[in-house]
């Protein structure tokens, strides 16, 4: 077991407590909670996506309508470390606390379904989902289990099974809009609940960074789990700079186990 420094108990003891004092807790997570099973963050300095690609030029619907190579070849690496990742313990400690009653429901900005995997059963995505595609002309849906595969192994672009036009995966590129469904669910959750977790997310990209904002303003408490600092750690009740993969299994099991 990691050892864990006295302070960062005494944040964990606290944060335990607001989840059991809670009636309706919602999670709001970011990539940072995927990186300890093998999936790049976007932001971090030398290692994030961004730190060697210029995201309208590989990840943007403009270049995947134009340049669906240039996309698919800055996507495959990704695609790979997503399709065989497994969930982490922050994944896990999530979903059992999910299970037992102790969360409503998970916003998630990761499009690697890590969460489903985990267990979760109330999972709203907003940037979309690994786990489709669907064709750019005739619109049929497909499961990405069998297209991913080839894709990831042999580098085959995705075609329709029915046109034989490209698929494009379910995910949210820079210049689409979020799905509408999800927003409001988000939404809804956001300012419902009583207790906001924030897990892995610079609270850089709107308009999702917004929604702990929204909870706040309604009278929520706020926790925050993350390696950087945010715009809203000044209204935190306890800002934890550790791995969640530690923080939240020691938290979970404070939680359950007292």
């Amino acid at each position: 077991m990691i050892p864990i420094h006295s302070r960062t108990q005494t944040s964990i003891d606290f944060s335990a407590d607001l989840f059991r004092q809670s009636k309706h807790a919602v999670v709001l997570t970011g990539a940072g909670l995927s990186t300890p099973s093998g999936i790049p963050d976007f932001r971090s300095t030398g290692t994030g996506l961004w730190s060697s690609d210029e995201p309208m030029e590989v990840a943007s619907l403009n270049t995947f309508r134009t340049e669906p190579e240039k996309f698919f070849h800055w996507f495959r690496p990704l695609a790979n470390q997503i399709f065989y990742a497994e969930p982490n313990p922050a994944h896990c400690a999530l979903a059992t606390l999910e299970k037992a009653g102790r969360i409503a429901s998970i916003i998630t900005q990761n499009i690697d379904t890590l969460h489903q995997k985990a267990g979760s059963q109330t999972v709203i995505e907003m940037h979309g989902t690994m786990q489709t595609l669907t064709c750019t002309q005739c619109y049929h849906q497909v499961g990405a289990s069998v297209h991913l595969a080839s894709f990831v192994d042999k580098g085959e672009i995705p075609l329709c099974p029915k046109c034989n036009q490209i698929l494009k995966p379910d995910v949210i590129l820079f210049g689409e809009q979020l799905p509408q469904a999800a927003w409001h669910k988000a939404q809804q959750a956001a300012r419902h609940c009583d207790l906001m977790l924030v897990v892995g997310s610079s609270l850089e990209v709107l308009p999702v960074a917004g929604l702990p904002m929204q909870a706040l303003d309604r009278g929520a408490h706020l926790i925050i789990i993350n390696n950087t600092p945010t715009y809203l750690n000044v209204r935190a009740d306890i800002s934890i700079f550790e791995d969640a993969a530690v923080i939240l299994p020691a938290i979970a099991e404070r939680v359950l186990n007292g």
